[in-house]
């Protein structure tokens, strides 16, 4: 679709992987911009899915009447409140269900005002990184964004992970489209966390003391209030953590483990170095042995955070309870 030329765009002559971002202010404009991209796709046959803010979501089945129920809905704050897992958990999970040599539409929203200072950097890196995860991929990614709730960093920065963004039913290119170089701008070493003391569990691990520190850290846990599912998943991410650690690590790390804003906070950190930036974003294999420990984790955390660097790597977990 040449420049200018007014529409949502659904096929890209380079690249088979369609990703624009669609500028929005109100609910008018919203529907303008989703509800025929739906309908395109119902009408080609192709399978489509919407992972959206409930809200919203509401908005697009409403206008769709009928027509929606060959559409895959998802409330985007509950399958993606933690944006590692919305590629393998609901982007991958959708387009690798659908048969070969069919392209799969989807309306993703995974930044919406009121994500939190904490949530917000793995958003954009989120958005960045589907670039690479779908690369080659028979698959159109349509990704909202409210310009009146969000603020202008939020939409510069939808610039620079999408290579179009259509707004008032006009595809404008990206200048600015740098994927990779928001990958590597969002790789910033995370705020401390506290020092040992009331409240804050840190102990050193290494392969002989791992079980000792995996039990610290569920005692601990429960006591700043996680229970049920909440402190299996505090076990779950113990557990697949501190062995990255001394298998991937180096041998040995640090394990901290404290509550913030009402949620429990696990992080571990290493001297080992990630590589891959999507390292626990992509689908575990039907077949694979091993490499399922970050995925687990990001299916299972509230938020995941990670910096990596020659000094080693930190990952930081948010629970809720």
């Amino acid at each position: 679709m040449p420049p200018g030329k007014r529409g949502v765009p659904v096929h890209a002559a380079a690249e088979p992987f369609v990703h624009p971002a669609l500028f929005y202010g109100d609910p008018h404009a919203y529907l303008a911009g989703t509800v025929p991209f739906v309908r395109a796709g119902l009408a080609a046959g192709e399978p489509v899915a919407v992972a959206v803010p409930g809200e919203r979501l509401r908005l697009i089945r409403d206008a769709l009447g009928a027509d929606g129920e060959g559409v895959r809905f998802l409330d985007m704050r509950e399958v993606g409140r933690n944006p590692g897992r919305i590629i393998p958990g609901v982007l991958r999970a959708f387009a690798d269900a659908q048969p070969p040599g069919r392209r799969a539409r989807i309306i993703g929203e995974p930044v919406w005002a009121g994500r939190g200072p904490a949530e917000y950097p793995a958003c954009v890196q989120h958005e960045a990184l589907i670039n690479a995860a779908f690369q080659g991929r028979e698959v159109t990614i349509l990704c909202p964004y409210d310009t009146a709730g969000l603020d202008a960093r939020a939409l510069a920065d939808a610039w620079a992970t999408h290579p179009v963004v259509v707004e008032g039913g006009e595809e404008r290119p990206s200048a600015v489209y740098d994927p990779e170089g928001v990958v590597a701008r969002c790789n910033v070493p995370l705020p401390p966390a506290p020092p040992p003391g009331p409240g804050v569990l840190r102990v050193a691990f290494d392969e002989d003391r791992l079980p000792a520190a995996r039990h610290l850290a569920t005692g601990h846990g429960g006591g700043l209030g996680l229970t049920g599912e909440a402190l299996e998943n505090l076990a779950l991410v113990t557990a697949e953590l501190t062995t990255n650690s001394v298998l991937h690590g180096g041998g040995s790390g640090t394990l901290t483990v404290w509550a913030e804003d009402g949620l429990v906070l696990c992080e571990v950190r290493d001297r080992g170095r990630l590589t891959d930036p999507l390292a626990g974003r992509r689908p575990a294999g039907r077949d694979q042995r091993g490499g399922r420990g970050l995925l687990l984790v990001n299916l299972v955390s509230d938020l995941v955070r990670v910096h990596t660097g020659p000094d080693g790597t930190t990952v930081r977990c948010y629970l809720g309870g």
